[in-house]
């Protein structure tokens, strides 16, 4: 060394970037190598951070988004510039749609040339286009500024009601060069990214004496429940309170689905009916029906008062007026109201809960008598129970689950026992999400994952079965194949070609991941079904299992064709 603050050991941006995100306990990179990030994507494997590398950006951005849900921490998705942005973007803006923390690293053009429009090779303003789409945006364009980068990256990830960040790293970056004692010093360990944030202690009595008073209470569990890892205390205060609660699709599992307080069999009867609503990170959007409606309609339609658990202040209000705010975190908002229901505290009305109780036994018994069924053509039905089966075998067992009817029967007819243990469309309801899910899922957990895919929801991220068998993961894609996109039965009036929701038909999509060295299988029953899951499961190998459906069997839109405007018939 020539004094005490320098060396002559250098180092650059590649390796600053790296010591970054190892400091803060990234150990895992979801990617698609390529100029100017691929001797990035390889330094970072020779130091020990875990590369899977994806067929298209979208899907790595897509189980990046999945690992933030999964861990709490940032899931990192690394891409080239301009169109591997873009294609990125996507993921980035449903993370932050689901409050999800992920960030996108994406290399880029100079600055210079791009500010003066000059044609640089993919030459695009990244960071304007990414900054109304995420939850914050930043550029690096000095190396010794590479630790604050990322640091604020991370916590603006993780602070707050999470969300995607954009971290924009110019191609000239990654080269430069500082001392490697100065460039140590520069890093930062990010403290405490997510502090606590307690609820005012009158908020907390406010919704209290609120649900003291319902006679018609319900709680309403959504997935930023299920992140907040919150889980003995959630459940401690649905048993304690004795109030019936509703489970969102991904926080299904926080209590399992068969626990007596569950509603979710009797889902448009305690929504309409309900007096008193107390929603633990779940949001009066679309899925809710904002709010109002049909769906909340009832007796108590123009009496009916909430009680909000959000961390975003500004959410409250959003759809209709909510009596009893409850601004914090969820773990420490839901703690303060365990501390304060006292021993004395009375169970909701037995007129309640037993109504509630006879609805719910008579659907379920509805539904396992149309389970029991064995139509000659496997339908979503007869093939769900197989898996429903299975999932009651194996409940550490993770599902991803996407598609229209695939997604809706699925919903209702699988049950989840365990936290965190199924992945969906989410609140923007896109297709698209399947086979990073699932990547990320195995990735970060080691269990086995179970992908229940429609036919058209599979092509979207279908050509990723190859990353599945290339690292070798557990996971079983079942897709369910009936022709087409809703079914495959429309027909083009006018003769020529076929009609634009219908696929080539008896596709072979098993033989995808047969091309891998993958596991594929042509399932027309629910005994062969069965028996492919179960070796697949228990093998832990990659495996793609075709389940032929009834092309008659679906719906338009499943159970959302409401949003899928249909015109008139000519006359």
């Amino acid at each position: 060394m020539t004094n005490d603050t320098q060396s002559t050991e250098q180092t650059d941006g590649f390796h600053l970037v790296i010591d970054a995100l190892k400091l803060n306990g990234i150990d895992t990179i979801f990617a698609l190598p390529g100029i100017p990030i691929t001797d990035l994507t390889r330094k970072a494997q020779a130091e020990g951070i875990r590369m899977i590398s994806f067929r298209h950006e979208q899907h790595a951005g897509n189980a990046a988004a999945a690992a933030g849900f999964l861990t709490q921490k940032p899931g990192i998705c690394l891409t080239v510039s301009a169109p591997g942005f873009l294609n990125g973007l996507t993921a980035l803006t449903n993370a932050t749609t689901n409050c999800f923390p992920m960030i996108l690293i994406s290399g880029s053009s100079e600055r210079e040339i791009v500010d003066l429009q000059q044609g640089d090779y993919e030459e695009m303003d990244q960071l304007a286009i990414a900054k109304p789409l995420c939850k914050a945006a930043f550029r690096v364009l000095h190396a010794q500024d590479i630790g604050i980068g990322i640091a604020r990256a991370i916590r603006s990830a993780l602070s707050g009601r999470p969300g995607g960040v954009y971290l924009d790293l110019p191609a000239k970056l990654f080269a430069q060069t500082m001392d490697a004692a100065a460039g140590k010093r520069s890093l930062v360990k990010v403290v405490d990214p997510a502090p606590r944030q307690l609820p005012a202690p009158d908020s907390v009595k406010r919704a209290l004496d609120l649900l003291k008073g319902a006679k018609r209470p319900l709680i309403v569990l959504g997935k930023g429940a299920a992140y907040a890892q919150a889980d003995a205390d959630i459940r401690a205060l649905i048993e304690k309170t004795g109030i019936p609660y509703l489970p969102m699709s991904m926080a299904k599992g926080l209590l399992p689905d068969t626990h007596e307080q569950s509603a979710s069999a009797t889902r448009s009867h305690v929504l309409a009916e309900a007096d008193v609503v107390m929603l633990v990170g779940a949001r009066l959007n679309w899925l809710l029906s904002h709010g109002k409606g049909k769906t909340w309609g009832g007796a108590n339609a123009d009496t009916r008062q909430f009680i909000q658990i959000d961390i975003s202040p500004t959410e409250m209000d959003s759809n209709v007026p909510i009596a009893a705010p409850l601004v914090g975190d969820i773990g420490s908002c839901v703690s303060a109201l365990l501390a304060g229901l006292g021993s004395s505290w009375a169970k909701p009305p037995a007129e309640w809960t037993d109504g509630i109780k006879e609805r719910k036994d008579k659907n379920l018994s509805k539904m396992a008598a149309t389970l029991a069924l064995n139509p000659e053509k496997m339908n979503f039905h007869s093939a769900l129970n197989v898996i429903r089966n299975a999932v009651k075998a194996r409940p550490d067992a993770i599902v991803v689950n996407e598609g229209a009817n695939t997604l809706d029967f699925a919903r209702s007819i699988v049950d989840m026992y365990e936290p965190r243990k199924r992945l969906d469309v989410g609140t923007w309801g896109i297709m698209g999400i399947g086979m990073g899910f699932a990547v990320a899922a195995a990735v970060v957990t080691g269990k086995p994952v179970i992908a229940i895919e429609g036919d058209s929801a599979f092509g979207f991220s279908g050509m990723e079965v190859e990353t599945i068998c290339r690292y070798n993961l557990p996971i079983c894609v079942i897709v369910f194949n009936n022709n087409g996109i809703y079914k495959g039965t429309d027909v083009n009036p006018l003769g020529g070609d076929v009609a634009p929701t219908v696929f080539v038909k008896n596709a072979r999509y098993e033989m995808m991941m047969q091309a891998f060295g993958g596991v594929g299988v042509l399932a027309n029953t629910p005994a062969e079904l069965a028996k492919a899951l179960d070796e697949a499961v228990a093998s832990g190998k990659p495996t793609l299992i075709n389940a032929i459906i009834d092309e008659t069997a679906g719906t338009e839109s499943g159970r959302i064709t409401s949003l899928n405007p249909q015109s008139a018939k000519k006359k």
